[in-house]
């Protein structure tokens, strides 16, 4: 049986994706390719959606049986070896849920991100002071210092990605609730709008704050992310939380309404530029 782990790597969602579609070329069904390694039919639909890792013993006979050869059975494998390696946020287990662990994941791929946060700033931007009072609050605020402390780091760590070689394009949307909300004394909230402005000047960060002048708009109802990344494999994917859990979405017409949503609240919010000036005046006023 394969082993299930706490969350795929982007490259075994995009393997995963390619044995289907090489199983399907080669007109087999979940049922035919299970008799091929003498399991149930549900073990390859595990595989093809990322639930369990790539057996490598595995991959070769589903090769095999799918008329895949040579070189380019080598190379399969050769990628498979690699997207099997644990991501970093492996090292967080002990506190990283499983449905947010995949959120890391997808995070850590992506070539764009676009957020929407109502209530708090979005947890890529958050200062560590800001993020410990924030999960202290929180649903992890029932954990003890210690656990706090391994999730602050695992937010620290995630930020990481902002300032990579290849970092992703980030672009928020934010209520100005989350900066008239005080998480903390007023030195806690100008070193977070300090940070906000830090981040701004950043090329591959937008930043963006829905004042309340502007009025309602459609996404007031929570927060979401929209993932887009640079494999053709892997489409556009939303994820959306709630109190205990998540979901991710997939479809394209689900994906789209969050887009299109995106871009409607963009022209309605504060420009990148205005919202500088909202940051400025209202560091002022702490």
């Amino acid at each position: 049986m394969s082993e299930p782990r706490s969350a795929p790597t982007v490259g075994q969602l995009v393997l995963g994706r390619r044995l289907q579609d090489l199983r399907e070329k080669a007109g087999m069904r979940r049922e035919e390719a299970a008799k091929v390694l003498h399991v149930a039919s549900a073990t390859i639909r595990r595989m093809e959606t990322a639930e369990v890792a790539l057996k490598i013993p595995y991959v070769r006979l589903l090769l095999e049986a799918y008329g895949v050869t040579g070189h380019d059975a080598g190379t399969f494998v050769a990628l498979a070896e690699e997207a099997n390696r644990p991501g970093w946020w492996q090292r967080f287990r002990d506190v990283l849920p499983d449905w947010f662990s995949v959120h890391v994941s997808l995070e850590s791929s992506a070539r764009v991100i676009r957020a929407y946060e109502p209530h708090v700033v979005p947890g890529l931007l958050q200062t560590e002071e800001y993020a410990r009072r924030i999960l202290r609050k929180g649903a992890v605020g029932r954990a003890v210092k210690g656990e706090v402390e391994r999730h602050v780091a695992l937010r620290m760590e995630r930020q990481r990605l902002l300032t990579r070689a290849d970092a992703p394009r980030l672009w928020v949307l934010v209520e100005e609730t989350a900066l008239r909300r005080p998480v903390g004394p007023p030195q806690v909230m100008r070193a977070q709008v300090d940070r906000l402005l830090e981040d701004a000047e950043r090329p591959n960060v937008t930043l963006q704050i829905t004042e309340f002048s502007s009025g309602f708009h459609p996404g007031t109802y929570g927060p979401f992310v929209l993932f887009r990344f640079g494999l053709p494999e892997l489409p556009d994917m939303v994820y959306v939380e709630y109190l205990t859990g998540a979901v991710y979405l997939d479809e394209r017409t689900e994906v789209a309404s969050h887009l299109e949503l995106l871009d409607r609240m963009s022209a309605q919010a504060a420009t990148a530029r205005r919202t500088k000036e909202i940051l400025r005046d209202f560091r002022k006023e702490l």
